[in-house]
């Protein structure tokens, strides 16, 4: 079943001062394919959610809907500040914003796609500091984690971009530059000219289950240079994609039973191995996916005997990297 156009984050942070211009690029946002010809169209809400209980008309933010860009449509004033904030001795509000996503054009006030990921936006009560009292981190990698979710046996493509929009806009004197830092091999690219990120092939995850890697950024003003370096995680989301295996290839065992054994006795076993999934809770749910049946026509038996079913999670260990999977004793 094609699920479409997904995102690999469920969330987005970000900063936003007072009085920044009208204009200032804040994020980009990214979606990734479920086949290849699906063209990514982004929107967002015009509703701000200032808490659980309020929410109010969002006159600030807007997104290309093609690129994925976040941008801030009107400056944000201390007026502004003041109303968004639950009062205003508070130095910071935060509010969230919800950007759906869509494979055709959005029509208007069409928010009801079930593929949306959150934008938790920081309202600060102060104007941008200045680009020399920013740290290289401040300067190189927003607050947030870089750890993404990409679907196993999906196309290629574009899933972040390490250069922040708002330190770019404003910073000029100063060079930011990046690296991807990865073992030989790995099925990532660091497009220099863009600073965007590229899966740049399918992904399987009974092959490879998580990617660890380091986005390394320098930062040069005059002939001063800093480095900063952060883990840059990839988790590889499952698709039920490969049947479960018998370890000696046998799917039936047979039971010899002897006389006077007591209830509960085990007669025979019967092992089976899936590295496609791992148990899920509740346990009926895992339990449910695979049955062990006694084979028979007389009623005597289905009464006397009875199949047990015990799972838990193993690893399996392809190309040296850890998998998980489930092991079901019968």
């Amino acid at each position: 079943v094609a699920l479409g156009l997904y995102f690999p984050r469920k969330e987005y942070l970000e900063n936003v001062y007072i009085d920044e211009p009208a204009g200032m690029p804040l994020l980009y946002i990214h979606a990734l394919k479920d086949s290849q010809e699906e063209v990514a169209h982004f929107h967002l809400c015009q509703n701000l959610i200032i808490s659980r209980a309020r929410s109010h008309e969002n006159n600030w933010f807007q997104i290309r809907e093609e690129a994925g860009l976040l941008y801030l449509s009107k400056s944000l004033d201390r007026e502004d500040f003041n109303m968004l904030s639950v009062g205003n001795w508070m130095p910071l509000s935060k509010v969230m914003l919800y950007v759906f996503l869509s494979s055709h054009p959005f029509q208007e006030k069409e928010c009801d796609s079930a593929t949306r990921t959150t934008v938790f936006l920081s309202l600060i009560n102060a104007t941008a500091p200045s680009c020399s009292s920013l740290t290289a981190r401040q300067l190189c990698f927003t607050e947030m984690d870089l750890s993404f979710h990409i679907k196993e046996n999906k196309p290629p493509g574009t899933f972040h971009q390490l250069q922040l929009p708002s330190v770019h806009h404003l910073c000029h004197n100063l060079s930011i530059s990046y690296k991807l830092l990865a073992a030989e091999g790995v099925p990532f690219r660091y497009n220099e000219s863009t600073t965007s990120v590229e899966v740049t092939q399918h992904l399987d995850r009974e092959e490879r289950e998580r990617y660890e890697l380091i986005a390394k950024c320098t930062v040069r003003e005059g002939f001063r240079a800093m480095q900063v370096e952060v883990p840059f995680l990839v988790n590889v989301l499952d698709e039920d994609d490969s049947p479960p295996f018998l370890p000696n290839g046998t799917d039936t065992a047979d039971a010899v039973v002897e006389f006077n054994r007591k209830e509960g006795t085990v007669l025979s076993t019967l092992t089976v191995y899936d590295a496609d999934t791992t148990p899920i809770y509740p346990l009926e749910s895992s339990r449910k996916k695979y049955t062990g049946t006694i084979i028979t026509d007389d009623p005597w038996i289905g009464e006397t005997f009875r199949v047990e079913h015990i799972f838990d999670e193993i690893h399996f260990s392809p190309n040296g990297s850890q998998v998980r999977g489930t092991r079901h004793e019968y």
